[in-house]
């Protein structure tokens, strides 16, 4: 994408313009409808169009305090219809004596979090957004060009074959691991492939899941099977590279059959499979998560290995954080009758001292886990088996890995406390 812009008869101008609209973009956007600012939203499929890539075939394990957040945001009850509670937790490893499980009710919460399909997410986002006035959606389009000036981003946009020129006091990234927005705002983004590619897919088991989802750990990769409607099991199913590969070609019955010889006989025979994906895993980090007039959000600032299953969950943490700061310098600003700034640099560097914590931890347990539990020197492996068994002994253990799903931020902002953000009538009020 080239960084320069050009200038068009017809201006558009926003306060925060969002270029991509996939789960992380669309909950920014709602997040920041009762604020009384103007917001467009730039995407280059909606979920209707189904090449989305962000509301594909996978599945998304939501934390709780994710869970939260939706609610608050008023799109959890669509969610819900077909969201799988997970109940408990089962860990292992392939070969080793030690596991471990970590039961919602032992910990006093009704679940440990829920499964959902991303096409549901992506469809009750968006229809959420289509009821919004206040959001501009900009749908099929795509950014051709960007400048930053001092007082705006200026984008040039294609949207549905025509050009346009959009100005926004503030640009927020939210296209992904591999961000054009981000490349044009100057950040640089480190990688660190982990030599391993998922194949997803979903299975029938001969058992019931029981709402309990597996991480299962083999010297190939995790093994990760999540409860789903229907008793229906999805799989993230880590290997090296050619491995996936041979994996991929395979038949169902001779693919069910190596899953199985992997996985175990926990769920019984597995039965059937549904289509397969492979994507390439890898750590992605930005090096800031801010440039001029120009914020950087979810996989756009980290990309995870599924591992954990954090990936969106500390995705929606970057934009309700966003939003609050935005929110807090719009109560903050005196009576002038001008325009609320929110894309200045102090507003920027509250978003990232609030972030930083979460996010440095998070990606660090994250990685850590992936390298210890593929580490290949055997007293690595031989401690794994005793450190599970020490894990599943300890209930304040177990405590502390419950409340991962509220992130490692010394403060929540409201949105995951279930306190909406203040509305236009509130603004009046302060103003």
């Amino acid at each position: 994408m080239s960084t320069e812009a050009t200038s068009s008869a017809v201006i558009d101008e926003f306060d925060v313009l969002i270029v991509g609209g996939g789960m992380v973009g669309a909950s920014l956007a709602l997040s920041l409808a009762t604020l009384p600012i103007t917001v467009a939203v730039i995407e280059a499929a909606p979920p209707a169009s189904g090449a989305n890539t962000s509301f594909d075939t996978r599945t998304t394990a939501l934390a709780n305090g994710s869970r939260n957040i939706l609610h608050t945001l008023g799109v959890w009850d669509a969610i819900s219809r077909e969201a799988t509670p997970i109940r408990k937790i089962h860990v292992s490893e392939r070969g080793r004596f030690g596991s471990a499980v970590i039961d919602a009710t032992q910990q006093g919460i009704t679940a440990m979090g829920y499964v959902v399909h991303n096409h549901v997410l992506g469809r009750a986002l968006w229809q959420r957004l289509a009821r919004e006035p206040s959001i501009t959606l900009l749908t099929p389009a795509r950014v051709s060009a960007m400048r930053t000036e001092a007082a705006c981003v200026e984008l040039q946009v294609e949207h549905d074959g025509v050009a346009r020129t959009v100005r926004a006091r503030l640009v927020v990234a939210a296209d992904g691991a591999d961000s054009l927005v981000r490349c044009a705002a100057g950040i640089k983004a480190e990688q660190w492939p982990y030599e391993q590619t998922a194949v997803i897919t979903t299975v029938t088991p001969e058992r019931l899941h029981q709402n309990i989802a597996y991480e299962r750990f083999t010297d190939s990769g995790p093994i990760a099977m999540l409860p789903m409607a229907g008793a229906r099991v999805g799989v993230v199913y880590a290997l090296q590279p050619a491995a996936a590969a041979e994996v991929m070609a395979l038949d169902d019955g001779t693919f069910l059959n190596t899953l199985q010889a992997a996985f175990g006989w926990r769920l019984g025979r597995l039965t059937q499979v549904s289509a397969r994906h492979a994507y390439p895993l890898a750590l992605t980090r930005a090096a800031a998560q801010v440039a001029a007039r120009v914020a950087v959000v979810g996989n756009a600032s980290q990309g995870l290995h599924p591992i954990a299953g954090q990936g969106f969950n500390l995705g929606l943490r970057d934009v309700i954080t966003l939003a609050e700061v935005i929110a807090d310098a719009l109560i903050a600003e005196p009576t002038s009758g001008a325009p609320v700034d929110v894309g200045t640099a102090e507003v920027l560097a509250r978003y990232v001292a609030w972030r930083a914590s979460d996010r440095r931890a998070l990606v660090g347990f994250t990685d850590g886990l992936v390298r210890l539990f593929g580490s290949p020197w055997q007293p690595v492996r031989a401690l794994r088996g005793v450190g599970l068994l020490l894990f599943d002994l300890s209930p304040t253990a177990k405590t502390a890995l419950s409340r991962l799903s509220l992130g490692f931020a010394s403060h929540m902002p409201r949105l995951a406390r279930g306190v909406p953000l203040p509305t236009r009538s509130t603004r009046s009020a302060h103003t």
